[in-house]
């Protein structure tokens, strides 16, 4: 059986939670908690209970829906409910699961909620592990969890990870991989012979840096990486480049 996702609605016009109410009663998985008509209960609400899904207009009375996920320690997946398309460049900076135009219907909000459901099922999977190490030899490879399957991923293959939030990018000589993981965890389980972090966002494997051009590491595939000045003197110390004072400091 499917675990039920808790989902609240926020909207200040009674039509759009009623009709809400009525979408949501017609996919099984989803558990209404409650419905708000402005962001100061529903915010009373996500301070007292989980929700996994909060559905939620933007331009309300004294609070916006913006303002209202922002003012959030834990924010729980979101979907836009709006009328208004100002909004829409900043929502998707939030990260929403999607941004839809009233008037739509139960169509557009089903994928809207599959999209959620996917991704909440893809948090619940587990991380992705190196295979246990013999002593006499490291390992060459990993499995990674991707979609339904289990993928093994020879390091050799690897040109770069990219961390985008909740996820990571895994981008190989064969396939790109996409899986809800952790930078640091990932930087953990690459050999750290072979690789170096260059970025916040970037693990770059030595041997596919084919140039390095100012603060930037173009690589086999031309692919070209941003190099973040604290990491620099490491990745210029690594690849046996010796530099002076001034291009450190370009």
């Amino acid at each position: 059986m499917e675990q039920q996702i808790r989902c609240l609605v926020v909207d200040d016009e009674p039509f759009a939670r009623e009709l809400m109410t009525t979408y949501i009663s017609k996919v099984p998985q989803l558990e209404l908690v409650a419905t708000c008509e402005n962001a100061l209960e529903a915010l009373e609400i996500l301070q007292q209970q989980s929700i996994d899904l909060l559905f939620t207009d933007i331009r309300m009375p004294n609070i916006n829906g913006v303002e209202m996920i922002k003012s959030l320690s834990h924010i729980p997946l979101v979907i836009f409910t709006t009328a208004s398309r100002d909004y829409a460049v900043e929502g998707f900076e939030l990260d929403v699961v999607d941004y839809l135009m009233k008037p739509f219907g139960f169509d557009r909000l089903l994928k809207a909620i599959n999209k959620a459901k996917a991704i909440l099922q893809q948090r619940k999977l587990p991380a992705p592990v190196a295979p246990q190490k013999e002593k006499s030899a490291p390992s060459t490879y990993m499995f990674v969890k991707d979609g339904q399957k289990l993928s093994k991923v020879i390091f050799d293959d690897i040109y770069y990870v990219e961390g985008m939030k909740d996820y990571i990018k895994i981008v190989t000589s064969r396939e790109t991989h996409i899986i809800y993981q952790r930078m640091k965890h990932m930087e953990d389980l690459l050999p750290e012979s072979q690789f170096i972090r260059v970025h916040k966002s970037y693990i770059v494997q030595l041997n596919a840096i084919k140039n390095i051009i100012g603060n930037t590491a173009e690589l086999i595939n031309n692919h070209t990486i941003i190099i973040s000045k604290q990491y620099k003197s490491e990745l210029n110390k690594r690849l046996g480049i010796t530099t002076d004072a001034k291009d450190e400091e370009e």
